[in-house]
């Protein structure tokens, strides 16, 4: 069974940084995409950045030059660094993978159970 698990988040004031980490266990083949989401009380999850098994990257345009995502594919990990935080940037912050695993025989997505990230003003 496949398990993605976050690991990073906390309370931080604005202007500070926190580094955002996802390593995925279990039996599984190969990961394409990885990437963070995020949601908010007031929100629906949105996309935060992905980042392709070769290293292209995407970001939401409220966190573009700001925030950084990479991967260590030998560890199955994917990290989001996040600098100069904003409130606005509260949220749970949830990572996402596209795996193949023999079980499903197939391309699955998983989700993380989320990390909060709490940015005082």
């Amino acid at each position: 069974q496949v398990q993605l698990v976050e690991s990073g988040g906390g309370l931080v004031q604005a202007g500070g940084s926190l580094r955002l980490a996802c390593a995925a266990s279990g039996s599984m083949f190969s990961i394409n995409d990885m990437g963070w989401y995020r949601q908010s009380p007031e929100n629906e999850r949105e996309l935060v950045a992905t980042i392709t098994s070769g290293g292209s990257t995407n970001y939401a345009d409220s966190v573009k030059g700001r925030f950084t995502i990479s991967r260590d594919n030998a560890k199955k990990t994917v990290f989001l660094q996040m600098r100069s935080l904003k409130p606005e940037d509260t949220a749970v912050y949830y990572c996402n993978a596209e795996i193949w695993t023999q079980y499903a025989r197939g391309w699955s997505r998983y989700w993380g159970q989320g990390t909060q990230v709490t940015v005082s003003s």
